[in-house]
């Protein structure tokens, strides 16, 4: 077994060569590519949404992330982003009003997931097995819409 001692002022050997500027500008400039590729894939399959490619700098990694929070992922605790990577199964969905009375009923389709960071950091797909969940049922209030955008 290999050790690898302490000794660069204080730190291991693998953190002296992370943080040397050659190694983060070369991180750095990975993490761009790989951003741009990944908004250059999410342009071609958005319909609607506000997803969007980020580009996060740790202490010594850089992060692409495919990030989409908006006022209904923020409510619900839910992660869109997710199910444009990965997919989701299908499910039902009852709007009821305030009484709690169903006023309309309808279903999510289920969606292969897009895997946009995959393919961005040329990264093999996961053969993941389909997502054979039970159809879950999904209440939402009903909202009272104003007169329109003005």
């Amino acid at each position: 077994m290999a050790y690898i001692y302490r000794g660069l002022n204080g730190k291991k050997l693998e953190e002296f060569i992370a943080s040397m500027p050659e190694v983060q500008a070369e991180v750095d400039a990975r993490a761009f590519e790989i951003g741009v590729r990944a908004e250059e894939l999410l342009l071609k399959h958005r319909a609607e949404g506000i997803a969007q490619i980020e580009i996060a700098k740790g202490d010594i990694d850089a992060y692409v992330v495919l990030a989409d929070a908006n006022g209904t992922n923020s409510k619900s605790n839910s992660n869109s982003a997710m199910s444009i990577e990965f997919g989701r199964s299908a499910y039902d969905v009852e709007v009821v009003d305030d009484s709690g009375k169903v006023v309309d009923e309808y279903t999510v389709g289920a969606m292969e997931g897009l895997h946009i960071l995959e393919e961005a950091s040329h990264l093999p797909k996961k053969s993941a097995p389909k997502v054979r969940a039970k159809k879950k049922k999904v209440k939402i209030r009903a909202r009272k819409r104003g007169g329109g955008r003005g």
